[in-house]
C-alpha cells in the first residue's frame, strides 16, 4: 500500500508534498544540501525538534540554522553536553548540575572538590576535542519520571534527581545520550557531536545551586562555540577588545573608582576623577529636568516601616531592604492597609530602596485641584538595595546608588501626554550622551500565575497594561514584551543595554502605577468636585548615575567627551622655565570654568604627552619658548593630533563650542 503524502508550508510559504513519515533531515536534504549540512533543528508547528523527528501530518516546517537565534542556542546546548561528557570522562565523581546555553555560549554547573585551574581546562578541552572526533550520535529517549529517579540516583547525580522530583508525578522525562554520556534534558540538539568545530571554555566562576545562597556553591565553566574555526577566533578577538572597555579595569587605570574591601561588596568608592563626572552628569540632569518643569525634593534616606507598610514594599520587597532596627517577633506583616507594627519607643526602620512613597508624602501635603496637575517632583536619590553577592558587579550592580528619581502625578487625560514628555527627556539624554543607539525598549508586564507578586486585581492590571500599550504603539515606540518582569504596583516600560561581555541590563525604567496613588490616600479634586485618585508615573531621566557611568566608560573606552571629561584640558610645559607661563594659562582657563591640570613634572615633553594620551584627556597645550613669547599654546587633540598653535582666546572658544553642543566625538 502506497504511504499517505503530507502537506509540509515552508519558511517562505510555499508548499511541498511528501511522505509520510519523512525525517526533518531528509526534508532539509531534498530542499538544498547546503541547508542540510547548515541545519541544527527544525521548528515544526511552532515547537522545536530534533532533525531526526518525522513528520506524521500536514505541517509548518522551519529549519534552524547557526545564523538564527534559535539555532545558536541549540548549537551551543549541545556543546555545553559535550563539555559534561568531557568533565565525566576525566573526573568520573563530579556531580553535574544544569548547563544551558545562553547569549554567546553556554556554560555548565558542576560540584566537584577539585577547583578547575587554567591547566584543567585545556585537559577538558582537549578531552571536548576527542569527543567531537568521534562524531558521536546525539539520541533522544524519554522514560518515566518514577523510572527517571531511579537510573538517576543509581548514577549519583543528586541534582539531576532534585529536578526531576520537581515534576509532575505522571511527567514523562526526556533524556539526550551521546556514547556513555547520558543527560536529562528537553532539547533539541543537533544530530552529532561532530558538528560542533569549533569551540573554547573561557573562564570558571562560582554560582550557587539554583542561584540561591542557601545552596551549595558549585563551579560554572563558561563556554563558546561556533560552526567554523574563523567565526570563534572572531568572537575571541571581540572578547579581547571588550577586555580593554571593561569598565572595572578602567575604572581603575583612570583612577574613576575603587572598591575596598574593608568597605564592603557592592559599595564601590567614587574617586576625584569619577566624582567630578557624576556631578557634571547630575548637574546637567537637574537643570534640565527644571527647564521642564519638575519641582526639586530632597527627603531622607530612611523611614519607619509604616511608611513601608502603607506602601506594600514592605510585603513585596522587604528581603530587598536593609533594616535598621530588629523587628519583633510578633510584628504584624500582613497588609491591614494603615495598621502598622511599630512601637514609638523603637520603631523598625529601612534605608530606603525608593523613593516614591516619600514625594507622595508632600504630595498629601496639601490638597489638590485637577487644575494644579500634572505635579512633577525630581530628586537625585541615594538608594539602598540588598542585592545578593553574587549578583554584584563593578558600577552596574550595587547595594548602594544614586538615581535621577521622577514622579509625575497625573489625571488620566494627561496620562499619554506626560508620558510622551517622559520619553522625549529620555531621548534628549541619551542623545546628549551619545548612546540612543546603544539602547531598546522592553514593555514589562506582570505574570497572571503568579499574582501574589502584586498589587491590584488582574481586571486592573490588563486595564493598565492595555493602556500603556496603546500609548506605546500610538507613539511609535519599537519594543519586546516581557512577562513578569513588571514592579509590583505597575507595567513599566525598561530601557535596556549590554555591557562589553553582552550582558543585558535596564539602564532606566518608566512605570504606569495604578495602585500606589490610592494606597497611601493620594486624591485631586476634578471638574465635578469630586476626590479622585490619580495616576503616577514614576521615571528615571537618565537612571543609576553608577550604572550610567559604567555605560559611558565602555562606549567610549574611558575617552569621555570634552564635556563630560573629568580633566578637559592639560598643560605641558617643557622644561622649568615655562612653568610660570604655563600657570598663567592654566589660571586663564580655569577661571573661564574649564578643568584644568597642569604637568610640573620634570619629565621629557614626549613622556608629557605620552601620560596625558593614556589618561585619556581631550586636549593638551604644550608651552615652550615659542609659545611664551607669543602669548599662544600648542594644541594637540586625543583624537586628531597636533592641531597646530593658537591664541587662547581662540582655543577657549573652540573648547567651549564643543561643550556647550555637547558633542559626542571622542
Amino acid at each position: 500500500m502506497e504511504q499517505r503524502k503530507i502537506q509540509v508550508t515552508l519558511k517562505d510559504g510555499s508548499i511541498k508534498e511528501i511522505q509520510r513519515g519523512t525525517r526533518v533531515m531528509a526534508l532539509a536534504e531534498s530542499l538544498s544540501q547546503g541547508l542540510a549540512k547548515a541545519a541544527v533543528a527544525a521548528v515544526v508547528d511552532g515547537k522545536q525538534v530534533d532533525l531526526s523527528a518525522q513528520l506524521e501530518q500536514d505541517c509548518s516546517v522551519q529549519i534552524l540554522t547557526f545564523d538564527s537565534e534559535d539555532g545558536r542556542e541549540i548549537f551551543r546546548h549541545t556543546a555545553s553536553h559535550i563539555l559534561a561528557q568531557a568533565v565525566k570522562r576525566l573526573y568520573p565523581g563530579a556531580k553535574l548540575a544544569i548547563g544551558p546555553a545562553i547569549e554567546n555560549g553556554f556554560y555548565y554547573d558542576f560540584d566537584l572538590d577539585t577547583a578547575f585551574s587554567s591547566d584543567i581546562l585545556g585537559n577538558i578541552e582537549a578531552e571536548m576535542g576527542r569527543i567531537v572526533s568521534e562524531d558521536l550520535p546525539v539520541e533522544r529517549f524519554t522514560m518515566p519520571r518514577e523510572e527517571a529517579v531511579r537510573i538517576l540516583m543509581e548514577n549519583e547525580e543528586p541534582y539531576k534527581v532534585e529536578l526531576v522530583r520537581d515534576l509532575p508525578e505522571d511527567a514523562v522525562i526526556s533524556f539526550y545520550r551521546q556514547g556513555e554520556y547520558m543527560d536529562m534534558c528537553t532539547g533539541p540538539h543537533l544530530p552529532s557531536t561532530g558538528r560542533v568545530k569549533a569551540f573554547k571554555l573561557l573562564q570558571v566562576a562560582g554560582a550557587y545551586w539554583r542561584g540561591s545562597e542557601k545552596n551549595k556553591m558549585l563551579q560554572r565553566i563558561y563556554g563558546t562555540a561556533f560552526p567554523k574555526k574563523a567565526e570563534l577566533e572572531a568572537h575571541l578577538e571581540a572578547l579581547e577588545e571588550a577586555k580593554k572597555r571593561d569598565h572595572i579595569k578602567l575604572g581603575r587605570e583612570l583612577e574613576l573608582f575603587m572598591t575596598s574591601d574593608v568597605v564592603g561588596q557592592g559599595l564601590p568608592l567614587l574617586m576625584p576623577k569619577g566624582a567630578r563626572v557624576i556631578q557634571l552628569l547630575q548637574r546637567f540632569v537637574e537643570d534640565e529636568e527644571a527647564r521642564r518643569g519638575y519641582q526639586l525634593t530632597k527627603t531622607p534616606i530612611m523611614a519607619k516601616s509604616d511608611l513601608y507598610r502603607l506602601s506594600g514594599h514592605w510585603q513585596h520587597y522587604k528581603d530587598k531592604m536593609f533594616l535598621v532596627g530588629a523587628e519583633p517577633e510578633d510584628a504584624e506583616t500582613e497588609d491591614k492597609g494603615t495598621q502598622t507594627a511599630n512601637s514609638a519607643a523603637d520603631p523598625v526602620m529601612a534605608l530606603r530602596p525608593m523613593t516614591c512613597p516619600f514625594q507622595f508624602q508632600i504630595y498629601n501635603s496639601r490638597v489638590h485641584s485637577y487644575r494644579d496637575l500634572p505635579v512633577r517632583y525630581s530628586e537625585t536619590s541615594t538608594l539602598f538595595r540588598k542585592e545578593a553577592s553574587g549578583e554584584m558587579h563593578g558600577l552596574i550592580r550595587v547595594r548602594q546608588f544614586t538615581i535621577s528619581e521622577g514622579h509625575l502625578i497625573v489625571t488620566p487625560e494627561q496620562l499619554e501626554s506626560e508620558f510622551k514628555g517622559v520619553l522625549d527627556l529620555i531621548h534628549y539624554m541619551m542623545t546628549s550622551l551619545g548612546i540612543q543607539s546603544d539602547i531598546w525598549y522592553r514593555f514589562s508586564k506582570w505574570d497572571p500565575a503568579n499574582k501574589e507578586k502584586y498589587i491590584g486585581t488582574p481586571e486592573t492590571w490588563e486595564d493598565v497594561q492595555g493602556k500603556m500599550k496603546d500609548i506605546l504603539d500610538h507613539l511609535g515606540i519599537p519594543y519586546r514584551e516581557a512577562d513578569g518582569e513588571a514592579a509590583f504596583y505597575g507595567p513599566k516600560l525598561d530601557i535596556q543595554f549590554k555591557n562589553v561581555h553582552g550582558k543585558e541590563d535596564t539602564i532606566i525604567t518608566v512605570q504606569i502605577d495604578f495602585a500606589l496613588a490610592e494606597r497611601l490616600g493620594m486624591t485631586y479634586v476634578d471638574k465635578d468636585n469630586e476626590k479622585k485618585p490619580p495616576y503616577v508615573i514614576h521615571r528615571t531621566s537618565i537612571g543609576c548615575y553608577e550604572r550610567t557611568l559604567a555605560m559611558l566608560i565602555e562606549k567610549y573606552a574611558g575617552a569621555f567627551p570634552a564635556w563630560i571629561a573629568p580633566v578637559q584640558v592639560k598643560i605641558l610645559p617643557i622644561s622649568d622655565r615655562h612653568l610660570e607661563y604655563a600657570k598663567r594659562v592654566a589660571d586663564s582657563l580655569s577661571a573661564e570654568g574649564f578643568r584644568t591640570e597642569m604637568d610640573d613634572r620634570e619629565e621629557k615633553i614626549g613622556r608629557k604627552i605620552r601620560d596625558a594620551q593614556m589618561e585619556k584627556v581631550p586636549y593638551m597645550l604644550v608651552t615652550g619658548d615659542k609659545e611664551a613669547g607669543s602669548g599662544t599654546v600648542a594644541v594637540r587633540s586625543r583624537k586628531a593630533g597636533d592641531m597646530g598653535v593658537m591664541n587662547l582666546e581662540a582655543f577657549m572658544q573652540l573648547l567651549a563650542g564643543e561643550v556647550a553642543q555637547k558633542s559626542n566625538s571622542a
